[in-house]
């Protein structure tokens, strides 16, 4: 028998700094999240950012909390249901980080007979500190505790068809209603260094000009090459004029390149620039969570009107959509 497994990042069990330091903790100390030798990662997390941030990022976490629990968690599970009542086999909900973890997805779907499953990590990039971590994660946990389940994982979806209609009649809904100027991209950031290390011709990334647009296969794993087709893919599906649409990255940390330009400091260009009615949309997230609805369309916002803007629209992810919900069990029963 089949079954199938989706994952996502994960939350903390509540806002409390307590709860934020442990989840922070898993999550900073995965060498595909910061890829530093362990030592460094080590004081790097434990005598610096574990000092500090928990109670930085509890506060941002009471800011969207809801009365159900983590948005992400809350989302992912009303997903989850809607997945399992398109199938007719068994559907498990697991996330990279946190108490809902991957060893017990894979269980449940174990102790219900099944042996083989597809996994579906809930990100459309490829990215170490994402999409690989958990399809890494789910390799340890079978080989160390369930060796005789048969695992097969779809690849990132960045350019599927039926993805980007989704994506685009999702940005649609909302720009169909307004007036705006702008339509700004902003995906999750990653450090440069990722995708040096990502690059499997390790002569390809940051050592070709333009290497985003020329053909190479590094493509398959370059996180940058794939958010700028998700961009290019979108404008196209609503004949978008580009001039009226720019990407940026979003939730860097300090010490280290990332991917620019940065989001923060495009919303103030932008509006300086003469923007006045801006649209933003996250399509790295297809759950909405801590970085699109505290730094998006929150903090975003408030950075976007100090800096001139009028009009700040930002654009939910597919969430729970009934549309996302039947295009994932279509990618489960094949």
């Amino acid at each position: 028998m089949k079954g199938f497994l989706m994952i996502n990042l994960g939350s903390p069990d509540s806002t409390s700094v307590k709860d934020v330091r442990k989840y922070l903790d898993e999550f900073l100390m995965d060498e595909r999240v910061i890829g530093k030798s362990y030592w460094f990662r080590w004081f790097l997390v434990k005598v610096i950012i574990l000092n500090t941030r928990p109670r930085k990022s509890s506060k941002a976490y009471k800011k969207i909390w809801w009365k159900e629990g983590s948005p992400l968690i809350v989302l992912s599970r009303r997903l989850f249901n809607k997945v399992s009542n398109l199938v007719n086999f068994p559907v498990a909900l697991a996330m990279r980080y946190g108490s809902i973890s991957i060893y017990n997805g894979l269980k449940e779907l174990n102790d219900k007979g099944v042996k083989k499953i597809t996994v579906l990590p809930l990100y459309p990039h490829y990215a170490m500190s994402s999409y690989e971590t958990v399809v890494e994660k789910v390799k340890e946990q079978t080989e160390l505790h369930f060796p005789h389940l048969k695992i097969k994982t779809i690849k990132p979806f960045y350019n599927d068809k039926y993805y980007i209609n989704l994506l685009s009649n999702k940005i649609n809904d909302t720009i169909k209603k307004i007036d705006y100027d702008h339509i700004l991209f902003s995906y999750h950031g990653i450090p440069v260094s990722h995708l040096k290390i990502s690059d499997p011709t390790k002569s390809h990334c940051y050592k070709v000009k333009d290497c985003c647009n020329k053909k190479s296969e590094a493509h398959e794993f370059c996180y940058k090459h794939q958010v700028l087709e998700t961009t290019k893919e979108v404008v196209k599906k609503l004949k978008i004029d580009p001039k009226k649409v720019s990407d940026a990255f979003q939730s860097r940390l300090p010490n280290e390149a990332w991917l620019k330009p940065y989001t923060d400091d495009e919303l103030v260009r932008l509006a300086k620039s003469g923007v006045k009615k801006l649209v933003i949309v996250t399509p790295a997230f297809v759950t909405d969570c801590l970085e699109t609805l505290e730094e998006i369309a929150m903090e975003g916002k408030e950075e976007f009107i100090d800096a001139g803007g009028e009009s700040y629209h930002y654009v939910p992810c597919l969430n729970d959509d009934d549309s996302w919900a039947k295009l994932i069990s279509n990618w489960a029963k094949k």
